[in-house]
């Protein structure tokens, strides 16, 4: 659930978030505080540490709501791509997962080839890595 440091230096890696996306993260982390104040405080500190950047100046290879990211967890070999998107786009069916989920947090606004450890909702610890970062599409919720 919780995105915790990577295996680098006991760090968190680095994060990036497009300034258009801003307003309505903030929002999203507020209106969580109520029903999951936990996740909301990991989004509220995710926006905080990160670096805001200019729609423009977006770099492509970090994950941004829309894109879809491809990843894997270090301990089970498995790969998965996801699109990541706001709440109301969101269908895990799909592929599409919401930006207000601990896996949405944790993979908002890193780079490609970025690895961190990522606590799943029954305790366990997991090590992931961001292998691919693809464009978002007009489909994914990206507005």
């Amino acid at each position: 659930m919780t995105r915790t440091s990577s295996r680098r230096g006991g760090r968190k890696p680095a994060i990036v978030i497009d300034a258009r996306h801003l307003p309505h993260l903030e929002a999203l982390a507020h209106g969580a505080s109520s029903r999951d104040p936990e996740l909301a405080d990991q989004l509220h500190a995710e926006i905080d540490r990160a670096r805001v950047v200019a729609g423009a100046r977006m770099p492509a290879d970090v994950v941004g709501i829309g894109n879809r990211v491809r990843y894997r967890d270090e301990t089970t070999g498995r790969e998965q791509t996801v699109s990541l998107v706001w709440p109301e786009a969101s269908d895990i069916t799909s592929g599409r997962v919401s930006v207000v989920t601990p896996i949405g947090v944790a993979l908002l606004g890193l780079k490609q080839g970025a690895r961190f450890d990522w606590r799943r909702r029954d305790g366990e610890l997991r090590t992931l890595c961001v292998l691919e970062v693809l464009p978002a599409s007009e489909t994914e919720g990206a507005g």
